[in-house]
């Protein structure tokens, strides 16, 4: 226990406090006070922190693991305890960037609201002679799918307030801030377009109702909002109704003393690691030592094994002979996807009116001579899950089928499914958004199996993925039927993918036999 408690015990929580205190530092010092970076807090807050929490887990602690007899009578559990490992490391430094916005923020005491722009920016205030103008509303709904199938269907009433010095300045055309209120209600994406629409009457009554009755000029401070979804979502209700230009501030009413504005968010910072670290404490228990590994590290010896698959994984990365588009293609929609969170237009998800500017499939777009949607809309995503999912696909696939195609057979093959796919979705489908490269990675799997059934590959290699292709591909279309997921072009490109396959097997057959001089 003693050499796992040097070994793994404490490079963790080594880790987790260089990671509080590096991270939230830098987080406070370049995205709080200079302000020199203008991210969408879940990035700062929520992205940042999980993939630095998993590249430490998953890269810098994980050799470590070596140590601990985890095999298993199929694989082993080094997965497992990596995904424990992650998630003791990123709870505590979400909450540690929830902690330093509030904590680092300062209350501002302003006579009137004319006053918010010749004083320094803060991020709370207070107002001692105001008048919010209920009767001058802007409002905007929106609508967001999330879960990791998009099971949850998310809708959003943004109402703005003008806030006033006095009840005579209604008759301004323009404010210098807003009172932001937003109401939200999640219900199940499965539910047909009809039903949906039926939710969304019955929140929009309540949501006015409670409007109505709402005292919106009864707050204890206001907190000035970050760049978030909620403010976007604000800033277009505003855009509805002022022709000002440039961004527009917007406060938050709050009803609790300032003191409690961090809530129990330090206390949790600490509970969460002592949690975390004595779970992983007990779980390094379980295991017995590897003496074999242990005595290398004593020894300080190299450890072959995980300098072999270091760069078994570069390897991975770098386009080569034989697998070149693949990393090629997975590099595209990677950074489409790093360049759409970067811009702050999402990171878990995103909304349909940007997926749409970007270049979505929407049939009454499309068909209306956007013809080039049934192309960009492949290398878009809807959020995290959906093109990590995506792209462990496509590299699964590509490293088998690239091969034998080559790379001119294996693009056209994966653009000509992608447009199939998204031909299909559009003639299935009225009115929905589709993006994503799933329908030309189903014409890569149709075409592999065709493969696979024509034994193009050898006899075991059929047997050992066959099964495990036909589950991924019933997985996902059995996903499909419960909502949020574009199964047409799924089908479609699967179909397609399979036809090319049987009508390309003659001329690999021919390669394959030459190749092997039979």
């Amino acid at each position: 226990m003693k050499d796992k408690i040097k070994i793994i015990f404490i490079p963790t929580l080594l880790a987790l406090l260089g990671l509080l205190i590096i991270y939230t530092f830098l987080h406070w010092i370049l995205f709080i006070k200079l302000e020199l970076f203008e991210l969408k807090e879940i990035i700062t807050n929520f992205g940042i922190p999980i993939t630095l929490t998993g590249l430490t887990a998953w890269i810098v602690l994980r050799p470590k693991f070596k140590i601990l007899d985890l095999e298993a009578k199929q694989g082993n559990w080094r997965d497992f305890y990596s995904f424990i490992l992650w998630v003791v490391l990123t709870v505590p430094l979400i909450i540690a960037q929830e902690y330093i916005v509030t904590a680092s923020g300062q209350l501002t005491e302003l006579n009137s609201i004319s006053e918010i722009n010749t004083t320094e920016p803060t991020k709370f205030y207070t107002l001692k002679n105001y008048y919010i103008d209920k009767k001058s509303i802007a409002f905007h709904s929106a609508f967001d799918v999330s879960g990791k199938h998009n099971e949850s269907f998310n809708m959003h009433i943004y109402v703005a307030l003008p806030i006033l010095d006095k009840e005579v300045d209604t008759t301004k055309t323009e404010s210098l801030a807003w009172l932001g209120i937003e109401y939200k209600e999640t219900i199940s994406n499965r539910l047909d377009q009809s039903e949906k629409e039926r939710k969304y009457q019955e929140f929009a009554s309540k949501s006015q109702i409670d409007f109505d009755q709402k005292d919106v000029s009864k707050f204890t401070y206001l907190d000035k909002i970050g760049n978030s979804d909620k403010k976007e979502g604000l800033l277009e209700a505003i855009r509805k109704r002022s022709t000002a230009s440039g961004n527009q501030t917007i406060l938050v009413p709050i009803n609790e003393p300032f003191e409690a504005r961090n809530g129990n968010k330090l206390s949790w910072i600490f509970v969460s690691s002592s949690i975390g670290l004595s779970v992983w404490f007990l779980m390094l228990l379980i295991p017995k030592t590897d003496e074999t590994h242990l005595n290398r590290i004593k020894e300080g010896k190299p450890d072959k094994e995980a300098q072999e698959d270091m760069k078994d994984f570069i390897e991975f990365l770098k386009p080569r002979q034989g697998y070149f588009i693949t990393p090629i293609l997975i590099y595209i929609n990677l950074g489409i996807y790093i360049l759409m969170a970067v811009l702050g237009l999402g990171f878990i998800s995103f909304k349909g009116v940007d997926l749409l500017n970007w270049g979505a499939n929407y049939g009454p777009m499309t068909k209306g001579g956007d013809w080039w949607r049934l192309l960009t809309s492949t290398f878009l995503h809807g959020g995290l899950m959906h093109i990590l999912t995506n792209m462990y696909g496509l590299l699964f696939v590509g490293i088998f089928l690239e091969p034998i195609l080559g790379r001119t057979k294996f693009l056209a093959t994966y653009f000509l499914t992608g447009l199939l796919a998204s031909i299909a979705s559009i003639w299935w489908y009225e009115a929905t958004i589709s993006v994503g490269a799933s329908g030309a990675i189903f014409g890569l799997y149709g075409l592999f199996l065709a493969f696979m059934l024509t034994k193009i590959f050898p006899t075991e290699f059929g047997k050992a993925f066959l099964l495990s292709t036909v589950i991924f591909i019933g997985y996902n279309l059995l996903m499909g039927l419960v909502g949020g997921i574009d199964n047409a072009a799924h089908i479609g490109g699967l179909l397609s993918g399979f036809v090319v396959g049987i009508i390309l097997y003659p001329i690999i057959k021919k390669e394959v036999v030459n190749e092997s001089g039979d």
